[in-house]
């Protein structure tokens, strides 16, 4: 699997998982907040054995937290206010260039 592709898939996860934190109220609930936490990590685990460690982290968190704040507005009624949707916009653009100007360690990341 593309190791980039691992770091987005952990970061879904992420999202499941903080919402989980949040909201979980059943044991089914909580179950699946437990396993969101350790296919995250452990996706992020991997990924940072083959790309530069703090460049992970910070596509990692920074997919998380606009992810996170995206499921709220459209999940959860949290306000849509323009200045978050530009701030997520320019997190989203930080993290892309991270990627971007990342040097790849081998050929199929």
């Amino acid at each position: 699997m593309n190791t980039w592709l691992q770091v987005v898939i952990a970061a879904v996860f992420e999202v499941g998982w903080v919402i989980g934190l949040k909201h979980a109220a059943s044991p089914f609930e909580w179950i699946m907040t437990i396993i969101c936490i350790v296919v995250s990590f452990y996706l992020m685990i991997h990924a940072s054995g083959k790309l530069p460690v703090g460049t992970v982290y910070a596509v990692f968190v920074g997919l998380g937290t606009a992810g996170t704040v995206t499921a709220d507005m459209v999940f959860f009624g949290e306000p849509v206010q323009i200045i978050k949707l530009l701030l997520i916009a320019l997190l989203l653009t930080g993290v892309m260039g991270l990627k971007l100007v990342s040097g790849n360690k081998e050929a199929d990341v």
